[in-house]
């Protein structure tokens, strides 16, 4: 006799309920990913520090053109509600008060990793990809390095280029957002 495991794909209507009867609060380290809901690794004050001089530098040079939001949720699809460390949104009047940002909402979305480099090199990048995200850097904290995806096709990103310490880097989906990396780390 052969045991089949089966896995239980949550929606993001599932996942909701759960956050609205307390079976998730809000301090659990969760996202929803492809449906299932996944731990996400402790920050560190090191994250926290380049978190927080992108938030100060990306409002600074967006202004008035987007809407920079910190380690908030995105929508990718009914199956998917991850949390990357920065998104930066279209503006809108609401902003995002009344419906989560959607993959056309985003122009730029941004993951620091310094424990969690293979979790969002190989299981959020791709997610973004089928989701048609245009851009996300991948700030490589250890190394020093933001690596730049553009050019989404077929679940994975036809572009990369990575940014070493000291150099510039321009976000494509928003020409304004130019600075060296020395900012940041």
């Amino acid at each position: 006799m052969t045991l089949t495991v089966m896995h239980h794909q949550f929606s993001v209507d599932d996942y909701a309920r759960m956050r609205e009867s307390g079976i998730l609060t809000e301090d659990d380290r969760v996202e929803l990913l492809a449906g299932e809901i996944l731990v996400m690794s402790p920050i560190g004050p090191f994250h926290v520090g380049i978190v927080n001089k992108l938030n100060k530098l990306l409002n600074a040079l967006v202004g008035d053109d987007g809407i920079v939001s910190v380690q908030n949720p995105i929508r990718l699809n009914d199956y998917s509600e991850p949390q990357p460390d920065m998104a930066v949104l279209h503006p809108r009047d609401d902003f995002y008060m009344h419906a989560l940002a959607t993959p056309d909402d985003i122009l730029l979305l941004i993951e620091v990793a310094d424990h969690s480099l293979a979790y969002d090199r190989d299981t959020k990048l791709p997610q973004y990809a089928q989701s048609v995200i245009r851009e996300v850097w991948i700030v490589d904290v250890k190394q020093r390095v933001i690596e730049q995806y553009t050019e989404p096709a077929q679940d994975h990103y036809t572009h990369m280029h990575k940014v070493l310490y000291g150099s510039a880097i321009t976000a494509t989906t928003l020409p304004k957002l130019q600075f060296t990396t020395d900012r940041i780390f």
